[in-house]
């Protein structure tokens, strides 16, 4: 077992129980047995599959939680050992949550990316013992001589540790003479007993017995964009295309798509999502609204990849040339922000692979190739990949397509239904992609059931889409908010896209401008990503009769928007995006994943929650509280008592408070219980930022 003590360095970490660094130690009981002296049970973080790592993101708050008990009354510590991946070590306290579940947690944000090494250890507290039997017996007259000299001996076994400062030896050298000194009254020794400074002592430096080492464990910690941002999706065939007098459409290009990144990036969103660039097959081609017969002038969908004009690394050549896509990404770099790009491992019909490649589908008895299905839903220009009858091909040729792209300045790819792909290939391929590129992040478009949806994220993919889009109700937003900020906060991290190409829900359907509004301020303040696909701001909300998809798709033709025209007679959206975005990047509690906790109203549709983060945690070094109350009925005015629990952010219950409103600019003094009134039309949402928490 080591012994040697690591630096701390003091920029690894931010903590508000870091404590000085001691050596690891040894254990006192050595046996081999599973449980140890104090037993522990539990660790997280963690991921339901052994042998995947749990990951947070720099500057993340990442909960450390155990539990740990030993028999009888006698009272124990528990502390947990990171080391970061350049070697620094460092040690906290945990703190018992006393729910009953024996449960210990600390708080700490980990600030170096790569792979961190956390191992908890417990032990017998002999001062906290003797302090509380203290407190307890000397108060009533019982065993008090007995209880002084306990004390005055722990006293002095602390002060034989020459790691402590001189100062604090002397003091307990004379503490324990005053236990000793038959002067010294019992109301004295109680004095003592209860000396905060005493007992800030040993809560730095604990006096242990019976020391327990739990397993070490690991940690990946990946780059601040793999857990945070704000996504806007564009295709740009549609960005500067125009109509011909005789109605067809010029497609828009690289060139003129990047006169649109300003006005996204003042919207203040961080990536800018393209679908497929690539050549769009031919055969088979998809008119508009998904028909099976395409005009001349008809695009195509971009998911169907590939054709004479190239695969997956050629770009089509409507948008122009690689280098076009180069200096698109520049620009975008230079508006601050990145571009992730669409991978759709399937293929058009005429794609290359399809002869270069044929044992890469699946060939049906009557000769014919699989195209692809979601039923109802078919697919006949594109053709699924069969990744069985030549993995290693497939892999090759993947990686390949990855790398190329990467060398062309992407560094985030937004991957179309992996989950009707292997999982093996995704934990191959994203490891081999992040072993050379660590910030290359990878986003799963995983629609579908909790046990893929969680291996996928378990496997490597550092954020996923989540059911976000189809939980509108309190108690659903409830269960789901409460869902992603705890129990699968520690492997996955949901991107939370208000709305897709393919998505158009029933409540945007027909809950008007409202609905809009409250999709967006609970997606942009409830999770840590969340995404919008262009249109969302100018509330385009017609569906194709019998689906959840806009009418006139812009996955099947170009889309042709005034975003000008409706921002100048204020029919747009942007400005309040733009204000959801600003509040994001002023607010740090906005841009945590795990701080969220769920608060009450008396009204079925008024959701409340609230996202906290300390001072030790924030860059700042400043608490950052933010409280969201929303009426989530986009076609009423509700009126309702919100109860709000402000010990979850270091106000005691029944304080006065000052919130202000960082929408409208409103300032209430708030307490236990507050009156709200939120009208649907007018402003459906408050976004509270609470003066003085801690």
């Amino acid at each position: 077992m080591a012994t040697t003590t690591r630096t701390a360095s003091p920029v690894s970490v931010r903590s508000s129980t870091q404590i000085p660094l001691r050596p690891a130690g040894r254990p006192t009981d050595t046996h081999d047995r599973v449980s140890g002296r104090v037993p522990m049970t539990g660790p997280r973080p963690a991921t339901p599959t052994p042998g995947f790592r749990p990951k947070a993101f720099a500057g993340e708050a990442v909960p450390f939680e155990i539990a740990a008990f030993r028999e009888g009354h006698d009272l124990i510590g528990v502390h947990v050992r990171l080391t970061a991946p350049g070697g620094a070590e460092t040690l906290h306290r945990l703190t018992a949550l006393g729910d009953g579940f024996d449960r210990w947690r600390t708080v700490i944000a980990p600030l170096e990316q790569g792979v961190w090494t956390y191992r908890f250890e417990s032990f017998g507290d002999d001062f906290a013992t003797w302090e509380h039997a203290a407190e307890l017996k000397i108060a009533a007259g019982v065993d008090s001589a007995l209880m002084r000299e306990m004390g005055a001996l722990l006293f002095d076994r602390a002060g034989t540790d020459t790691t402590r400062p001189a100062a604090q030896r002397r003091a307990l050298a004379t503490a324990a003479a005053a236990l000793r000194d038959p002067a010294t009254t019992d109301e004295g020794a109680l004095v003592l007993v209860r000396d905060p400074t005493i007992a800030a002592f040993f809560a730095d430096r604990p006096l242990q017995s019976l020391l327990t080492l739990g397993e070490s464990h690991e940690l990946l910690v990946e780059r601040e964009r793999a857990g945070v941002g704000a996504w806007y999706e564009f295709f740009p065939r549609s960005e500067g295309a125009k109509r011909r007098k005789d109605g067809t459409i010029v497609s828009g290009t690289f060139r003129s798509a990047a006169k649109r990144l300003p006005a996204v990036a003042d919207m203040g969103f961080e990536v800018i999502y393209l679908p497929p660039i690539h050549p769009i097959g031919h055969r088979n081609r998809k008119g508009p609204n998904n028909t099976l017969t395409a005009g001349p002038g008809d695009p195509g969908s971009p998911w169907a990849i590939g054709s004479a004009d190239g695969g997956h690394d050629s770009v089509h050549p409507d948008l122009g040339t690689l280098a076009d896509f180069r200096r698109f990404v520049a620009a975008a770099r230079d508006a601050g922000l990145e571009v992730a790009l669409d991978l759709a491992l399937q293929a058009a019909p005429d794609h290359p692979w399809v002869t270069t490649h044929p044992e890469w589908f699946t060939t049906l008895p009557d000769g014919t190739i699989a195209y692809a299905e979601n039923p109802p839903k078919k697919y006949q220009d594109i053709y699924p990949i069969n990744f069985d009858n030549d993995p290693d091909g497939i892999r090759a040729e993947v990686l390949r397509i990855v790398r190329h792209w990467i060398a062309q300045g992407v560094r985030i790819f937004r991957v179309d239904n992996p989950h009707t792909k292997p999982l093996w290939f995704w934990e191959w391929l994203i490891a081999a992609v992040n072993a050379e590129d660590p910030d290359v992040v990878f986003l799963a478009e995983a629609f579908t059931r909790p046990t893929p949806l969680q291996a996928l994220a378990q496997a490597g993919f550092q954020q996923s889409y989540s059911y976000f889009t189809w939980r509108n109700t309190k108690a659903e937003l409830e269960e789901f908010l409460g869902w992603i900020s705890d129990s699968t906060a520690d492997f996955m991290r949901p991107n939370l896209f208000v709305n897709t190409p393919d998505i158009l829900t029933e409540y945007l359907q027909y809950g008007g401008r409202p609905a809009y509004k409250i999709r967006a301020a609970i997606a942009a303040t409830g999770g840590a990503s969340y995404g919008v696909y262009a249109g969302y701001e100018l509330y385009e909300n017609v569906a194709r009769p019998g689906s959840e998809e806009n009418i006139d798709n812009e996955k099947y033709e170009y889309k042709i928007r005034d975003w000008g025209g409706a921002e100048a007679t204020g029919d747009s959206l942007a400005p309040y995006l733009r204000r959801l975005n600003e509040i994001r990047r002023a607010h740090p509690a906005l841009r945590q994943l795990r701080d969220l906790s769920i608060h009450w109203s008396d009204d079925e549709a008024i959701l409340v929650y609230v996202k906290h983060l300390p001072a030790a945690l924030s860059e700042t070094g400043e608490a950052d509280t933010i409280i969201v109350v929303a009426n989530v009925d986009p076609h009423s005015m509700r009126q309702t008592t919100v109860h709000v629990d402000s010990s979850a952010f270091g106000i005691p219950r029944g304080h006065d408070y000052e919130v202000e409103d960082l929408v409208t600019g409103a300032r209430w003094t708030w307490n236990q219980d507050n009156f709200v009134r939120l009208d649907a039309f007018v402003e459906p949402v408050h976004i509270l930022h609470v003066k003085g928490s801690r």
